[in-house]
Formats: C-alpha cells, structure tokens, sequence
C-alpha cells in the first residue's frame, strides 16, 4: 500500500510533463519543398490513395488524444495551420492563398476557377489520375462531389491539418502542396494535388 502511495504522485506528475518542444531549422535550411522536374516533386508529396486516408486517421485520432483541460482554449490559434505550414512547408501566406482562391470557386461552383487552382496530373480517389483541364471537366462532378463541397465549404485555413505531404481539407478529401520551379527552390507553386 505504502508503494502505491508513492507510485501515484510519480505517475501523475510523468503524465503532467510536457515534452521538449522540437528544435527550429537552422536559418540557412534549405526549403523543405523538394524535387527537381514536376514527376519527382509529384512522386515525393503527393498523398497517394493510401497515404491521405492514414494522414486523416491520425488527425482524427489526435484530435481525440487531446487532454480536455478546462485552463486551456477549446479552439486552436487561428494561426496554428500557418505557424505549421512555415515550419513544414514553406510560404504559409502562398498557401493560405491558393486554399482561399479554391474555396471560394468551389463554394460558388466556378468550374473554371477550381481547374485554376489544381496542379495536373491530380490524384483522385481509387488511386486514379486526372490528366488536364478537359478530362477535368469532363469528369467535375464526379471529383468534386457534394462531399467535396462540404469538406471545403466546412474548412477554415487555421484549423487545417498539415503535415510534411501538404495541407489537409477536411478528412482527407483534397491536399494541397507545393512544387519548386527550380534546382534551387527559389520559386515555388503552391497548387491542389489530390481531391477524393
């Protein structure tokens, strides 16, 4: 009994700690946006069929590990997604822009607009591939589904899961990205790559 009298306030003040906060990436660190030509950088990032569906479960599963502590806010930083973005992928600001530009064409149902803002070939659900704008459109109503629109419609920009395969809409239904536009990285393009 005496044991476990002393094991309780160990264990208690172990499950209180909090762990060493990751260190920052060096001020000369290259961008972490990778890949040369656009079939390298495509087969780098891209959430594949696979991948966004794991990436959404341990974004749900986090979410729901999150200690109910009545001290801390219930709502994230609205800047969250941003400080993310910056440390994982680059330019949040590029980012923020090309996921305001999609919703917004997505929300209106601006066909022309939604093709502005993808980066082809798109990956689609069932591990497809989209190949352009006309096989795009062809096919626009059976990639961005009334799922699609609810996901995009329902996402605000801080709140957005990002990890080191992009920026998540909701659970996993479209990825956004970035690709360098040269050897260097110096320019970068910041477009959707997969809607599922």
């Amino acid at each position: 009994m005496r044991t476990i009298a002393f094991l309780i306030p160990a264990l208690l003040l172990a499950a209180c700690s909090q762990p060493a906060s990751p260190p920052e990436p060096a001020a000369d660190a290259p961008p972490p946006m990778t890949g040369a030509t656009p079939a390298e950088a495509a087969a780098s990032t891209t959430p594949d069929a696979v991948a966004a569906p794991q990436a959404a479960a341990e974004h749900a599963k986090d979410v729901a590990a999150a200690p109910a502590d009545a001290s801390s806010p219930v709502e994230p930083a609205a800047d969250d997604a941003r400080a993310r973005i910056e440390t994982l992928l680059g330019d949040a600001a590029q980012y923020e822009k090309v996921f305001n530009a999609f919703k917004a064409a997505v929300v209106a149902g601006d066909r022309p607009a939604v093709v502005e803002e993808v980066r082809f070939p798109l990956n689609i659900s069932g591990g497809k591939k989209i190949t352009g704008p006309g096989e795009f459109q062809r096919n626009y109503e059976k990639i961005i589904t009334p799922a699609v629109v609810k996901a995009v419609s329902a996402q605000e920009f801080g709140k957005a899961f990002v990890n080191q395969q992009g920026v998540m809409i909701g659970d996993g239904q479209v990825w956004l990205n970035g690709q360098c536009l040269d050897k260097a990285c110096t320019r970068t393009e910041v477009k959707v790559i997969t809607i599922q």
